[in-house]
């Protein structure tokens, strides 16, 4: 006599169903972790260089880079290949860290010299070729004054957070610790060349594009 053939029951069905729930939901709940903790990192650089920058302006009453005396005054800033008009280690002195003589390279020499940062820096005379902070993605962080940022944009000092960050992670940092729009506020979408603003935020709206989101977006911090 021949068997019959036996199917599931439903309770081997159930089983595997929540065998199933369970590995998508630890698999969303990892991507939940994973995202927070690329948000915390780049709020803790944000944070961690926007005080370097204070504390280093209190104590020599110059923004780093653009300080005149730091070869007299800093231990170890000595003459190097920061550019020019400034190639030897000093700033103007207008208190403004501009790209212009390469200022906002020698920012991170004078943070690094003066205690403010521990990264070991190289100065170069462009953002990134020395050894300057760099988010997760390797692109170097950027102190400078520019206008180089989303919405009404007077040139203010600004830390920059590097590129190639999607524009959703961006979007959490803003609302964890400013107003959650790109265009506005103290952290704002920042402009740079090779990243297509439309795909980071939405200018009429100032919305970061989190749905969609791009992938070569960056954030600034205004001072």
């Amino acid at each position: 006599m021949a068997a019959r053939a036996r199917g599931f029951t439903l309770i081997e069905i159930a089983i595997v169903l929540v065998i199933i729930g369970l590995l998508l939901g630890g698999i969303l709940k990892g991507q939940e972790l994973l995202t927070a903790a690329r948000v915390r990192n780049i709020i803790q650089q944000q944070e961690q260089y926007k005080t370097a920058f204070i504390g280093f302006q209190d104590r020599y009453r110059n923004p780093p880079g653009d300080y005149a005396q730091a070869t007299a005054n800093i231990k170890d800033v000595a003459p190097g290949p920061c550019g020019t008009p400034n190639p030897d280690g000093n700033g103007n002195g207008n208190n403004r860290v501009e790209a212009t003589g390469s200022e906002n390279t020698l920012a991170w020499e004078h943070l690094s010299k003066a205690g403010f940062i521990t990264v070991v820096y190289t100065c170069a005379t462009t953002v990134g070729a020395g050894t300057s902070p760099r988010n997760r993605y390797e692109q170097p962080l950027e102190i400078v004054f520019d206008d180089q940022y989303a919405g009404t944009a007077p040139a203010r000092h600004n830390l920059k957070t590097g590129g190639r960050i999607p524009s959703n992670l961006l979007a959490e940092v803003d609302r964890k610790i400013d107003d959650g729009v790109a265009t506005t506020g103290e952290f704002r979408a920042a402009l740079a060349t090779g990243i297509t603003a439309t795909e980071c935020y939405a200018a009429a709206t100032g919305a970061w594009q989190a749905d969609n989101p791009g992938n070569n977006c960056m954030g600034a911090s205004l001072f």
